[in-house]
């Protein structure tokens, strides 16, 4: 069990894949439906937790070009984490990579969600973590919660 913890009090309940670290950044969210090796590639996403709203990331896992390079985001949340990516060119799955460069990811997260709230507040920073600092949390951004 991880959470996902945002600056305006929420919290969701998740899984944690990656690296088994506590990480905090501001999030940003991406609806590419294919790409997400590049998106944690990228320079752009640098210290941030990315939101990925497509529902199943690492179906296809991460080849070795991409997996030797390093990865640029604080933190990563998904919908639902694929644990058996199937492509040719796969040399290890997602998790394993976030694991070997030491950045923390949380699935079980209802993603679509998240980038509303994102788009109501783009300030919005968040801290994937292991345990709710508030106990008094708003969990699932529920407001009877």
């Amino acid at each position: 069990m991880a959470y996902l913890v945002l600056s305006n009090g929420m919290a969701f309940p998740g899984i944690r894949f990656g690296a088994d670290i506590t990480s905090s950044g501001a999030l940003a969210y991406t609806t590419g439906v294919v790409g997400y090796a590049e998106t944690l590639l990228n320079p752009d996403y640098a210290a941030k937790i990315i939101v990925q709203s497509f529902p199943l990331i690492g179906n296809v896992g991460i080849d070795a070009e991409r997996s030797a390079l390093p990865i640029s985001v604080a933190g990563y949340v998904v919908r639902e984490l694929c644990d058996e990516p199937n492509h040719f060119l796969c040399t290890k799955t997602l998790d394993a990579w976030l694991k070997e460069q030491g950045i923390p990811g949380i699935s079980g997260i209802d993603t679509r969600h998240l980038v509303h709230l994102l788009k109501a507040d783009p300030t919005l920073t968040a801290t994937i973590t292991d345990t709710l600092p508030n106990p008094n949390s708003n969990m699932g951004g529920n407001p009877n919660a």
